[in-house]
């Protein structure tokens, strides 16, 4: 397992960092901040806090500690998430109306359960049952990481004085202009029987696997993905008014909810042209160098019909991605600290800034098997209605994605930080 970089590190030691990063993540914002919930799809900050400390308490301490005593009864309900073999849950529409427990207790609760944790694992070396699903623990809270940014920049965003969520040092952020975007290329593959999916000893979740052989068509993907300026083009060129290059429900979505460019963009009031967005450290203006952020699986097919291409599949993406080098995944991730796509520069690589939409709905492998018990209900319940993507983001915790590793949401998405990377038939 691979939590922050540094693999030889003691199962306590990266619990503890994993745990801590999570409450530096919050530590910029007001205990009202962390209450607040913009949308039936996003959870409060105090709720991401709560939620990954049930985690820990309902499958490692109730099950492996016997003397364990909940710190609160009551939140087992409170914050369950969608485990209906644990017992039911409060309205995830309605965490935000959750003004109790306080944010003080919610803190409260996480010590007491990061010190029987401790204990636990001080004690003598954990077996492999609970080693492994505190394993597991880690990367969840790692994925709420990312989540508690996504939802705290929609609930900013929202805001009519779209405050910051924190300040960006200068030094993390390029100057605008002081690098071209070189021109888009594609990479060819030829093709042929290639392996996907998870092996080894590492960690990976149950729907990395099993791997297993496909057949791929000789195909091309791009070497970085689309930028602000480039997206901007088709949306200039009438990409929004224009049904011959869309999904039909991506058309009925994109009239239902008035999209005329990617989540977070305004255009500049009376008296300026141009667009501005909104960021984690406020709103400024476009940047046409920058890669295009916060676009659904729609816009980004329309996008790549629009260019002449076609979005990759996720066995093409990761093929490309060359899982076969295992080579530790580079880019720009949330721990350089600016939470912004950078420039498509010539560095740019299959890891970091924006998640990638594939073509590839969400389904399991050839031979997957939900795994029993409680813990089966994490992925495979929700293989259905959802597409892939691949690579992570500027939000994404560093070491915390592989080539293998599958993301998935709704098509209409817009609040992650998902990007469009093309690919090409040969």
């Amino acid at each position: 397992m691979i939590v922050d970089g540094r693999a030889e590190m003691r199962l306590l030691d990266q619990y503890r960092t994993v745990r801590a990063r999570t409450l530096e993540l919050a530590s910029p914002l007001s205990p009202e901040d962390q209450g607040v919930q913009s949308m039936p799809d996003a959870s409060p900050t105090k709720w991401h806090l709560a939620h990954t400390t049930w985690f820990f308490e309902t499958f490692v301490l109730e099950p492996h500690l016997g003397d364990h005593r909940p710190f609160n009864p009551a939140f087992k309900f409170l914050f369950n998430s969608y485990y209906e073999t644990v017992g039911p849950q409060h309205d995830r529409a309605r965490r935000g109306g959750l003004s109790r427990p306080s944010l003080d207790e919610v803190q409260a609760y996480r010590r007491h359960v990061d010190q029987a944790i401790g204990r636990m694992l001080e004690a003598a070396d954990a077996n492999p049952a609970v080693a492994s699903t505190i394993t597991l623990g880690l990367h969840h809270e790692q994925q709420h990481q990312e989540l508690l940014l996504t939802d705290i920049k929609h609930a900013f965003g929202s805001h009519p004085l779209q405050p910051a969520y924190q300040a960006v040092a200068p030094a993390s952020v390029p100057a605008r202009g002081a690098a071209v975007t070189p021109e888009l290329a594609f990479r060819s593959f030829e093709g042929g029987v290639v392996w996907i999916g998870h092996q080894g000893t590492g960690f990976a979740f149950d729907n990395e696997g099993p791997r297993h052989r496909c057949f791929l068509d000789p195909f091309a993907i791009a070497d970085r993905p689309v930028t602000c300026g480039e997206y901007l083009a088709f949306m200039r060129d009438g990409g929004y008014a224009r049904p011959e290059l869309w999904l039909s429900e991506g058309w009925r979505t994109v009239a239902s909810e008035h999209w005329r460019a990617p989540l977070y963009w305004q255009e500049a009031p009376d008296g300026e042209t141009g667009w501005l967005i909104y960021t984690l450290a406020g709103r400024r203006a476009v940047d046409p160098d920058e890669i295009v952020a916060h676009v659904s699986y729609y816009e980004a097919d329309a996008y790549a019909r629009w260019a002449g291409a076609r979005l990759p599949a996720e066995e093409e993406w990761e093929h490309a991605a060359g899982w076969a080098a295992r080579v530790e995944p580079a880019g720009h991730f949330a721990d350089a600290g600016r939470l912004h796509p950078g420039g498509a520069g010539a560095g740019t690589g299959m890891f970091g800034d924006v998640w990638q939409w594939t073509r590839s709905a969400y389904g399991g492998y050839p031979g997957y098997r939900v795994p029993p018990g409680p813990i089966g209900e994490y992925n495979g319940k929700f293989m259905s209605n959802q597409m892939v993507l691949r690579g992570g983001s500027c939000l994404t915790p560093a070491g915390h994605v592989r080539a293998t590793y599958r993301n998935f949401f709704p098509p209409a998405t817009r609040w992650q930080m998902s990007g469009i990377r093309l690919g090409r038939d040969l």
